[in-house]
């Protein structure tokens, strides 16, 4: 099961708001104010006090804030509209827009601003880069405010920027780095004697010692937060807190303990409106009900959830919802109830999947179109010194304007075809990287939802069933009854063998655990057994592992092919070799089967998948068949010498 955990990011856009003026009393003042430095801070002011409630009407008053700064030739004025009309673009989802801004903000900071302007620009595009998704990229802005925020010697500000940092490294799963972070910040918020602050923080450390699996550390660190929490009364870091250690607990299968924070974090998430707590909280609570074999309450909790879950569409917690509604039907003997659930929960994650690969494949674009622009930017301002240095020459040198003029053209002409060269070298790197992302994405999923198979669902199911049968010794029923009752078990036994048969397919142990060797052969094995064909193997040099998705690209190959081959070919011996020898790994794959015509199947949607795996591998494949003649496949390719 995917944890749904709660870590704030602040965002930091720091500005000065005189709170004692109201926004009447602003706008009677704009309207008398000259077009000065000092009618820019009154735009921005009365921007900042609307945007919550009236992001529009406060976006004007940013770009009249800009237009008059660039009027007057105030750079400090443009800085605080890049600032503060990022803020908002940020509350609509524009992040795209944001991020574009927030380069242009960084490259104005560093020419005309102050070291605190420019730790602000920094900070804001690794918030950009965060809100895209692309959680190394975010962390690598903010590392570079660091020595910018450390000039200023503000403590406060440069806590928050640890934490932050922490926060995206524990996205991107380099949960090392951020613990190392969330420690520096932790330590400069007990310096600065701030309970909210240092309670949060000690909250974000104690999931990053969940993930860690350093149980009794993360315990210890949420114990801490809920005092701070408590003495604060705030409801938010109340809210957090709870949610946080309901976490650890189902992490640690505690399940007996979970309920009384479930509990807080529903009423403080109802108080603050904060839906998706709501919903993880319900969820929480109908899967403590579950445990205690409580299961109207279960069924009670995991309604509420779902119609919250449903309202804001909020699709992950509506799949587990789902899945935990298909359990209940189940030991209720309510089968087309079991049925619906179950394909609802199956659906959404799909859906899930899907909208991870697509994600993926849009951040490698953005990150493309942001590297192309930035390329671009830089080469327009090289281009403007080059013209402002051929003016000079032309005014001092006019005997030489003609021989000039040509070797600038054939300078030009030579990088227009350098520059093309790169674009066309830039376009085949962004497919690999695409290839690569979509292929590491599908892996992960498989392997994130065969855990969720095998260790969630098999063991509720496993559970129901123990259940089931222990009602049978107890119940006395007819004959025929009894007999509909034992089927209802064997079918579920089987559902359980099919289901751990999927999530061993998905992502199997041996790959993780011995090896590309043993997998292959498992897999082998337990294709062949019970059937009216054979699969020899013969697997040689693959004692040293390769890198891990190689090693999962090469095993999908030859899943893949003996698939094919099991389906299509009708043969009664099949052979599968893998050998490796130094850097060169060859894969074959034959059968005796019925064969097929090479020229009119080539193009079928199986071939075409493994043919994106060997490109991957920068292979090459060879198939030769023909009809009665059975099927051979050889691929060839090189592998990183460190795998």
């Amino acid at each position: 099961m995917k944890q749904m955990i709660i870590i704030s990011v602040s965002v930091l856009v720091f500005f000065f708001q005189n709170k004692a003026q109201s926004v009447d009393s602003l706008q009677n003042e704009l309207k008398k104010a000259k077009e000065d430095s000092g009618k820019v801070l009154l735009l921005i002011t009365l921007g900042q006090r609307i945007e919550n409630e009236n992001p529009k009407a406060a976006k004007t008053y940013y770009l009249q804030a800009r237009d008059i700064s660039k009027k007057i030739n105030y750079p400090a004025g443009l800085i605080k509209f890049y600032l503060n009309y990022t803020a908002v673009l940020n509350l609509q989802g524009q992040y795209d827009s944001s991020l574009q801004l927030n380069l242009e903000a960084v490259e104005l900071a560093k020419e005309k601003g102050s070291a605190m302007d420019i730790a602000k620009c920094i900070q804001n595009t690794g918030v950009s880069w965060y809100y895209l998704q692309d959680y190394e990229k975010s962390a690598d802005w903010y590392l570079q405010a660091i020595p910018y925020f450390e000039k200023t010697n503000d403590t406060f500000r440069l806590s928050v920027l640890y934490s932050n940092i922490g926060i995206a490294y524990r996205e991107a799963r380099l949960l090392q780095k951020s613990l190392e972070y969330q420690q520096k910040a932790l330590e400069l918020t007990r310096k600065l004697n701030d309970p909210y602050e240092t309670g949060l923080t000690l909250s974000n450390i104690g999931i990053v010692y969940a993930d860690l699996k350093q149980f009794d550390k993360a315990e210890a660190v949420l114990n801490e937060a809920k005092e701070l929490a408590r003495q604060t009364n705030d409801h938010y870091l109340l809210e957090q807190v709870m949610i946080n250690t309901n976490n650890l607990y189902l992490k640690k299968r505690e399940y007996g303990k979970m309920k009384p924070f479930a509990e807080e974090a529903l009423r403080y998430s109802s108080l603050l409106g904060d839906s998706l707590v709501m919903s993880i909280s319900l969820y929480t609570l109908a899967l403590e009900a579950f445990h205690r074999k409580d299961f109207s309450a279960a069924l009670s909790y995991a309604n509420k959830g779902l119609a919250i879950a449903s309202a804001k569409n909020f699709k992950e917690q509506m799949q587990h919802l789902y899945q935990l509604q298909s359990s209940l039907s189940l030991i209720q003997q309510d089968i087309a109830a079991y049925e619906k659930n179950k394909f609802k929960a199956d659906s959404i994650g799909e859906l899930v999947l899907n909208a991870a690969i697509q994600k993926n494949i849009q951040l490698l674009d953005k990150r493309f179109e942001t590297e192309k622009k930035n390329h671009e930017i830089l080469q327009l301002s090289k281009d403007k010194k080059v013209k402002t240095l051929w003016n000079y020459i032309l005014g001092g040198i006019a005997a030489s304007v003609l021989i000039i003029s040509l070797l600038a053209y054939r300078g030009y002409r030579q990088k227009q075809k350098w520059q093309q060269q790169q674009i066309a070298a830039l376009e085949k790197e962004k497919q690999l990287l695409a290839t690569q992302s979509l292929l590491k994405g599908q892996e992960e999923e498989r392997s994130r939802l065969a855990k969720d198979l095998h260790d969630g669902l098999g063991g509720l199911l496993s559970g129901v069933k123990l259940q089931l049968g222990a009602m049978k010794g107890n119940l006395i029923l007819s004959e025929e009854h009894g007999r509909m009752f034992s089927n209802a078990l064997n079918k579920l036994d089987e559902s359980i063998h099919e289901m751990r048969r999927v999530a061993h397919n998905m992502m199997p142990e041996a790959l993780l655990k011995f090896g590309l060797q043993q997998a292959l052969q498992d897999y082998c094995d337990n294709l062949a057994e019970g059937q009216a064909f054979t699969i020899n193997t013969e697997f040689y040099g693959l004692e040293k592992r390769m890198q891990p998705g190689t090693e999962v690209v090469v095993y999908r190959i030859v899943q893949e092919l003996l698939n094919n081959a099991v389906k299509h070919s009708g043969a009664t011996s099949m052979l599968a070799q893998v050998i490796r020898q130094d850097d060169n790994l060859t894969i074959t794959v034959e059968d005796n089967g019925k064969g097929f015509d090479t020229h009119t199947v080539l193009q079928g949607s199986g071939l075409k998948n493994i043919r994106s795996r060997v490109e991957y591998l920068k292979g090459t494949m060879d198939i030769k068949s023909a009809p009665g003649k059975g099927t051979s496949v050889h691929i060839d390719c090189v592998i990183d010498s460190h795998g």
